[in-house]
């Protein structure tokens, strides 16, 4: 090996790892903290509804010291929602509870809805990434958390837990149908004890899960829910450039991991990105951490043509994310 080609391997070896070392930097330090509002229309009402903005959260992944996070959750209060849907994972320290409750603040005071994730039971623990491309791996839990205390916390400022529960309510006008299932990532849902077609008199039928498995989204669909909301997945957290997510960590494919999709022939979905990450591993790539602004409008129902309409008006649908 000549000394010149040496040279050049080295420097080849250099520039690689001092690469590596930035993207690390950058997932770890900028983007984790960039956070954004991600703005989303959807058609699922009935016909003649008045309009509903419904804020999505999910995955705080709180720690008692993340300034930053929780002064960016304070502010979403100005967004004037009408309606806060909470899909769990809250917690990732037995001391987050405080945290949680003042960084929502305001947030509070609204009508809100919440379903707890697996870190708001257990605390996570450090785990082989590997295990994250293989659908099937034993799952590790860590120390109980104070999922009670948050619970009561919600519901005494007047959220409704809709854990394995049906829910009917009227937000700014619009009769909502809701129900939720305990964690599926934790195969904790028991769909049955929800099961059958939700309020036929609601302008909008709303499922609510923390982990999207195709198990429980086909129930909903089949049940007749306008729209399923979910978390878990942090859209990914480490993607790449046109290509998207390595894994979604639950049986959803990876196109559905974040945004607005369809479930079969008449749910919307929504799974949202996610504001946090796991203490042990605190970086995002190409997958900022958002809470999302969903505006819920009137579908057009009715037959072949108002159906041909309603799929061109889901084609359209606007997504803006914004600081």
């Amino acid at each position: 090996m000549s000394d010149e080609f040496r040279a050049n391997l080295t420097r080849a070896a250099l520039g690689t790892a001092g690469a590596a070392a930035l993207g690390i930097g950058y997932a770890s330090l900028i983007e984790r903290n960039a956070f954004a509002l991600r703005e989303v229309t959807m058609p699922v009402l009935e016909p003649g509804s008045s309009t509903l903005r419904v804020l999505h959260i999910s995955d705080l992944h709180m720690m008692p010291g993340q300034r930053l996070k929780q002064n960016w959750l304070r502010e979403l209060d100005n967004l004037d929602p009408d309606l806060v849907v909470n899909t769990g994972d809250n917690l990732s320290h037995q001391r987050a509870v405080p945290a949680v409750v003042q960084a929502l603040g305001n947030l509070l005071a609204r009508p809100g809805l919440f379903v707890f994730g697996s870190n708001d039971y257990f605390a996570p623990k450090p785990k082989n990434p590997l295990k994250y491309f293989r659908r099937e791996h034993k799952r590790v839990l860590g120390e109980p958390l104070p999922w009670g205390d948050l619970r009561a916390a919600f519901t005494e400022r007047g959220w409704f837990d809709v854990t394995h529960v049906r829910r009917d309510l009227e937000v700014s006008g619009v009769r909502i149908a809701s129900a939720g299932v305990d964690d599926p990532h934790l195969k904790r849902d028991r769909y049955d004890t929800i099961a059958g077609p939700p309020n036929p008199l609601a302008d909008l039928r709303l499922g609510i899960t923390h982990s999207p498995e195709p198990r429980v989204l086909d129930r909903f669909a089949d049940d007749g829910y306008d729209l399923v909301l979910a978390g878990h997945t942090h859209g990914g957290q480490l993607c790449l450039p046109f290509y998207g997510a390595l894994v979604t960590n639950c049986d959803i494919d990876r196109s559905r991991v974040k945004g607005p999709s369809k479930w079969g022939a008449h749910t919307q979905l929504h799974v949202s990105a996610g504001i946090g990450t796991s203490p042990w591993a605190p970086a995002r790539f190409c997958c900022r951490p958002e809470a999302t602004l969903l505006t819920l409008v009137p579908a057009q129902r009715g037959g072949a043509d108002a159906d041909a309409a309603r799929g061109r008006t889901e084609s359209s649908e606007s997504t803006v994310i914004r600081n």
